[in-house]
């Protein structure tokens, strides 16, 4: 390769390494954020995303997700709440059925309480959800989770044509520590961007 071949192959890779770090950090912020942004409004439905379960009872990050879904219940914006998460490791309990288990204790009528169960991934439980909300006949839902996760989750529930709002845990274990968001958000860059990719073949 000539030195003048060579001077504009680094010139387009320094401007790509400058895009990418730009597009990078753009979406970091954008996911704090929204992180912070509590949007809860009146809705058909609380949708609660899953996380882990130990043996029949939720993880203090499940807990925190159900608790802060029960106080928005509570406060009268959806008298339906819908909980998601597959089985994991743990053949005898899913996400799903231990947060409506969870809730259903704390007050909520069973009949208000739909357990979606069997969902692998975000995309997978926002794809099935979209899909209840279609044929139920609603528009309009509350989702919860922990603020990193939800910039995504409103992408891929406005993929399926569904406008969500978004209602972050307070005072969430995850969110609290510098670290551990610091964590979280760069890991939701990647699998955001990913997800954004694989978009483009779909």
């Amino acid at each position: 390769m000539t030195p003048r071949r060579l001077r504009r192959a680094l010139t387009v890779l320094s401007l790509a390494a400058g895009l990418l770090i730009f597009y990078a950090g753009a979406t970091f912020l954008e996911i704090r954020e929204a992180a912070v942004d509590d949007e809860a409004v009146m809705a058909d439905v609380i949708i609660v995303l899953g996380a882990a379960q130990y043996n029949g009872r939720p993880s203090p990050v499940l807990a925190g997700r159900l608790d802060h879904a029960l106080n928005l219940f509570e406060r009268g914006l959806a008298n339906v709440v819908l909980t998601t998460g597959g089985y994991g490791p743990d053949p005898n309990y899913s996400e799903a059925q231990v947060g409506a288990e969870y809730l259903s204790g704390r007050g909520i009528d069973p009949s208000q309480i739909i357990v979606q169960q069997g969902s692998g991934t975000t995309s997978d439980t926002v794809r099935d959800a979209a899909r209840h909300m279609d044929a139920s006949g609603w528009n309009r839902a509350v989702v919860v989770s922990d603020g990193f996760h939800l910039y995504r989750v409103k992408e891929i529930f406005l993929d399926h044509g569904i406008e969500v709002f978004a209602s972050p845990v307070p005072g969430s274990r995850i969110e609290s520590a510098a670290a551990s968001r610091l964590w979280y958000t760069t890991r939701e860059v990647i699998v955001l961007s990913a997800y954004r990719v694989g978009r483009l073949w779909r």
